[in-house]
């Protein structure tokens, strides 16, 4: 226990430079997705068949292809027609697209699951669908999707480490470099393993404590 104490000090400087760089892709991604999948839904429900399919034929696909290949596909297909991003980029746009789709299906649902009644009575006062949508729809949607949203962004922190293979030097990265200098793959990837614990669980409570505030004010 005491030499994995001495020489988790002397690794844990090496990988905190990979927590923070898991914490900005996944701050970014999650940005991206959030975005993406609110525009995915308000798509898949406007009623307009031309926005609708395409949509819902766009997230099959994406929800279809591992989320490695998509990766691969935007760092080393993507320069072929003139798009050139750095793996940084790359990754981040791949992880947001991926999980947008994911997102987008849980807004969906929640916008579907509030009381039809509600949005019957806006329309009966005059409310149009941009207005009725920020006023009514989306404020009691967004407690239906909160824990299955919670669950996806705990889902994106832990599918950061996948941009590992487009050689972004996060987290999951900068613990492979460590264990194949110093060969002592036990401490490192251990280490790796408690540090995406300290991400995760603060996540997860957090979350729990707002989904119980919101329902406290239901």
């Amino acid at each position: 226990m005491t030499k994995f104490i001495a020489q988790a000090t002397e690794y844990l400087p090496l990988l905190l430079h990979g927590v923070w760089l898991t914490v900005v892709i996944t701050f970014v991604a999650l940005c991206l997705a959030t975005a993406l999948g609110l525009v995915w839904a308000l798509f898949r429900t406007s009623g307009i068949r031309s926005l609708a399919v395409p949509t819902r034929l766009f997230i099959d696909f994406v929800r279809g292809v591992p989320l490695l290949v998509i990766l691969f596909y935007i760092y080393f297909v993507a320069p072929d027609i003139g798009i050139n991003l750095t793996a940084l980029q790359a990754g981040m746009i791949g992880l947001g697209l991926a999980h947008s789709c994911y997102l987008g299906e849980t807004f969906r649902a929640g916008i579907d699951a509030v009381d039809r009644g509600q949005v019957e009575a806006a329309k009966s006062i005059g409310m149009k669908r941009p207005l009725m949508m920020r006023r009514v729809v989306l404020p009691q949607a967004l407690k239906i999707i909160l824990p299955p949203y919670a669950n996806n962004m705990v889902m994106l922190l832990k599918d950061s480490s996948l941009v590992s293979v487009i050689s972004v030097q996060e987290l999951t990265m900068q613990g492979k470099m460590l264990a194949s200098s110093t060969f002592d793959n036990m401490t490192v990837f251990t280490l790796v393993a408690l540090l995406y614990l300290c991400l995760t669980v603060p996540l997860n409570i957090l979350m729990r404590r707002v989904e119980i505030y919101l329902g406290a004010g239901r």
